[in-house]
């Protein structure tokens, strides 16, 4: 039987110039308006005649990956600014595709940096952004709810009732991996849920025991190791920093790690040595190794600012260009020997420091949630082992004792203008409390006892342990 070719003719031209015409109404204004921008040139002129048909067919998921591919030429030659336009548009014409929300997450929060590998923090509220949209858009797995709480708990490191959240949301798909389960005890440790972490250890613990006695293979084996350790952990942590005593109510009657609370002795001095130029100093009285003091330079009416933060989820949309007339520096103060010395040059980046208002705010914060344990063990959880004369602040990280303090100064100084010119005065600002150190500012020998003992004024001397001579024998015979 013959088949009739004029109603399948017609049929197929009514598709495609329908698919031609949504093109031209929606998907074509869309793709013209956001992959130009970064080529600096005609959006379609890297696509073959081929390509452009099937863009004009609306093959939305066939022409996504063809861009997606053309990214990977951006990021081999480190042309980031062009790569944004093309992960949006990819996700737009196809939402489905979870790499493409990964990669962008990562690709916003991390790789705009300036010329010292500072990222431009900027970028991270739309990084937030475009891991929720994803979120929504792939409810049905767990990676970019993942994703997004990693955001939280690495880069950001703060707001961890955050990471909490995102990663519960995890913790309800199927597919969640289980080695990635139980990071979530972590984000509740740092969020303070002591509680839940011991909850969330016990459960998953039962759950790995199960599975080894049901396959005994090596991955089952090592996944229920590590929770072992990491259960004793913490639980031999909760013992020695006072926490469970916390709870009976008897804290004041024992003796624990965190008794009595260490002053770490806090001062600041920052000097303009230049036109956007920091020299940053000063004390921080803890002697091991693994200190980092956070450092924030911001405008003094930066939007949607916190202590020593901002609001990170603040973005309704993804937005590819962070706003360009504020100033947001974020650096870590490493200390050795008691002591942070620091020079910040911020000159070679004038796009992503334009230093636009009047008045700046320095921020100098450290929460010891985000610590390594070995401090945490003196600290505490909630830094119930620390003081501070004069910064202790118990109020900008509710259930926490963290360090505060905050020095003023202006454009003018800062670009060393008027009466702070090069040849004027230096422009310094500093802690009431701070002394310039005698001698070198920073020894190059490191000297690191422990600091659960009390807190000497001096460092106390070690016995000598007894040197016991080397046993010798008596050489052997060659034969010459």
């Amino acid at each position: 039987m013959k088949l009739k070719r004029t109603p399948l003719i017609a049929t197929a031209v009514s598709a495609f110039l329908g698919a031609g015409l949504l093109n031209t109404l929606v998907t074509g204004p869309h793709y013209m308006d956001q992959y130009p921008r970064a080529l600096g040139g005609n959006a379609t002129e890297n696509l073959s005649p081929d390509q452009l048909l099937v863009t004009i067919a609306g093959f939305r998921e066939m022409v996504a990956g063809i861009l997606w591919v053309r990214a990977d030429s951006f990021f081999e030659e480190g042309n980031y600014d062009a790569i944004l336009p093309i992960i949006r548009l990819v996700t737009w014409l196809d939402p489905r595709q979870l790499d493409v929300y990964a990669t962008g997450m990562w690709h916003m929060a991390y790789n705009f940096t300036d010329e010292e590998s500072r990222s431009d923090r900027r970028y991270i509220p739309s990084a937030v952004a475009l891991g929720r949209e994803g979120s929504q858009n792939n409810d049905y797995t767990y990676e970019l709810f993942f994703e997004t709480g990693w955001l939280f708990y690495h880069k950001i490191d703060d707001d961890y009732g955050q990471a909490v959240k995102w990663w519960e949301a995890a913790h309800t798909k199927k597919d969640m991996q289980t080695a990635r389960r139980n990071i979530l005890a972590m984000a509740y440790m740092r969020n303070g849920q002591l509680n839940d972490t011991t909850r969330l250890y016990r459960d998953l613990l039962t759950e790995a025991e199960e599975a080894f006695e049901g396959d005994n293979v090596f991955t089952n084996r090592q996944n229920r190791d590590t929770l072992e350790s990491n259960y004793d952990n913490h639980l031999m942590r909760m013992v020695q920093r006072g926490n469970f005593a916390q709870e009976r109510g008897d804290f004041d009657q024992g003796l624990y790690d965190t008794k009595p609370p260490f002053d770490v002795r806090f001062s600041a001095r920052v000097t303009v040595t230049d036109s956007k130029v920091l020299q940053v100093e000063g004390t921080w009285g803890v002697q091991p190794v693994g200190s980092r003091i956070r450092m924030v330079l911001r405008d003094k009416d930066f939007p949607n600012a916190l202590p020593a933060q901002m609001v990170w989820d603040q973005a309704d949309r993804v937005d590819l260009d962070p706003p360009k007339d504020i100033t947001w520096v974020q650096d870590g103060l490493f200390v050795r020997n008691q002591r942070f010395n620091r020079r910040i040059d911020l000159s070679r980046d004038p796009t992503m420091y334009p230093f636009r208002s009047e008045n700046y705010i320095i921020e100098f914060y450290y929460n010891p949630r985000s610590a390594p344990p070995h401090i945490q063990d003196k600290f505490g959880f909630n830094g119930e082992g620390m003081t501070d004369q004069n910064f202790l602040n118990t109020e900008i990280r509710p259930g926490t004792r963290v360090l505060y303090a905050t020095l003023e100064i202006t454009r003018d100084q800062l670009l060393r203008r008027g009466q702070y010119a090069l040849d004027r005065e230096t422009p310094i600002v500093q802690t009431k409390n701070f002394v310039a150190p005698s001698g070198a500012a920073v020894n190059d020998v490191l000297e690191v006892p422990g600091i659960r003992s009390a807190q000497p004024e001096q460092p106390q001397a070690r016995p000598e342990r007894p040197r016991i001579p080397p046993t010798r024998t008596a050489p052997t015979s060659t034969g010459r």
